[in-house]
């Protein structure tokens, strides 16, 4: 018995269906929204994770780099110059700005010591931080059994984000390789440097009340660099670990730290610059910025023979057009209601990040945290139609 031409053509556009869904093998297997995380950072893979375990399984991460992680990296007003590195040791080694900018709302006392303790610890681990990420994309993303590394299809590297659309029904999010992305949902992990920037284009512009909260946060540039030295000269043992340079120029490379108990014999120092000093260095050679140091180690210590350093890292988060920056940081006249704005969704466009963190902004705990937060307020709208953000007014 021949069949009809209707029942051949319903089994044609049943093949071609089929087709089509073995291509797309995540909208076969889910049922829900499919959702694009912009940035594959902690906190995007953070919140890609917690939709995940919500069931919105249908995630595509477009990052910028070569890898996640985001800004992690590894690489193989006083009277007196005392009182002045007292004070910048005090507030712009752990703020990365001075306190005349510095909101005390936010930091005073700081949750991160107050929730954790007071400890600070410098990661030591040869894999480096970074691999606490990848440990958090493991759990969803499939990995290579035998080189570790993820080659789940919904991550994609070298993707850098210019543009998104939005609309009520839906988003496209376009890369800079003019590749086109479509889904329910865009979730934008970019930091707030970024935002602050025009690397990424929202159509239709983001609203003014949005603009003015991006605007309204300081990107602070906080930068270590790395020395090292033929032999040690600097004092060691214990509670040496930090030694100060007093200048009559605040910050000028006032905080420093040796790493003998972390790497034993590897002779290397760590400076801390920030603010205006990280971004004028920056802008300069890597030799002027090791000839100024070597001027002042000369300084500090005068009674030994301080050899040149034979190797220099200075790393230049202000000028990576992915980063503008550092981490957040709380300027003065901020408070609960500008940053209610700072991560509140705009139709299907959501926002997370450390900068998004309310007590732990700055911090990678910050970040992981804030990814978990905004993929909830994303969860309640795409599964329990709760759409609806509640920002407090100013002054409630």
């Amino acid at each position: 018995m021949s069949s009809s031409p209707s029942f051949g053509l319903l089994a044609l556009a049943a093949v071609l269906l089929a087709l089509n869904l073995a291509q797309h093998g995540s909208l076969a297997a889910t049922v829900g929204p499919r959702v694009i995380v912009v940035g594959a950072g902690m906190s995007g893979i953070s919140a890609a994770k917690r939709l995940s375990e919500a069931g919105i399984t249908d995630l595509l991460i477009l990052e910028a780099t070569d890898h996640i992680g985001g800004r992690m990296h590894k690489t193989n007003g006083p009277a007196t110059p005392v009182d002045m590195v007292v004070d910048y040791y005090k507030f712009d080694y752990e703020f990365a700005e001075p306190p005349r900018v510095t909101s005390l709302q936010n930091t005073v006392p700081l949750a991160t010591f107050s929730d954790f303790g007071d400890d600070v610890y410098f990661v030591a681990d040869q894999r480096g931080y970074e691999a606490v990420v990848y440990y958090l994309a493991g759990q969803y993303l499939k990995t290579d059994d035998k080189s570790g590394k993820i080659v789940d299809p919904r991550l994609q590297l070298n993707k850098v984000v210019r543009e998104i659309k939005y609309s009520p029904g839906g988003v496209t999010v376009k890369t800079e390789d003019n590749s086109v992305y479509s889904a329910d949902y865009v979730m934008v992990s970019a930091s707030l440097g970024v935002l602050q920037s025009d690397l990424i284009q929202f159509k239709p512009k983001l609203p003014t009340w949005k603009v003015r909260a991006i605007y309204q946060f300081d990107m602070a540039v906080y930068t270590k660099i790395f020395l090292k030295f033929p032999r040690k000269f600097w004092p060691e043992g214990k509670g040496r670990e930090f030694f100060l340079y007093a200048s009559s120029r605040r910050g000028y490379y006032g905080v420093w730290q040796e790493f003998e108990k972390q790497y034993p014999d590897a002779n290397v120092l760590l400076v801390t610059v920030t603010d205006e000093e990280s971004r004028r260095i920056e802008q300069q050679s890597d030799e002027q910025t090791k000839a100024e140091i070597m001027q002042v180690l000369r300084k500090m210590f005068p009674g030994k023979d301080v050899p040149d350093a034979t190797d220099i890292l200075v790393p230049r988060w202000w000028s990576d057009r992915f980063y503008k920056g550092t981490f957040s940081n709380w300027p003065v006249g901020v408070n609960r209601y500008e940053y209610d704005q700072l991560r509140a969704p705009v139709g299907r466009v959501y926002f997370t990040g450390e900068h998004t963190s309310e007590h732990y902004n700055g911090y990678v705990h910050g970040a992981y945290l804030s990814g978990i937060d905004s993929a909830e307020i994303l969860i309640n709208c795409a599964q329990k139609k709760m759409c609806k953000y509640h920002v407090q007014g100013k002054y409630d």
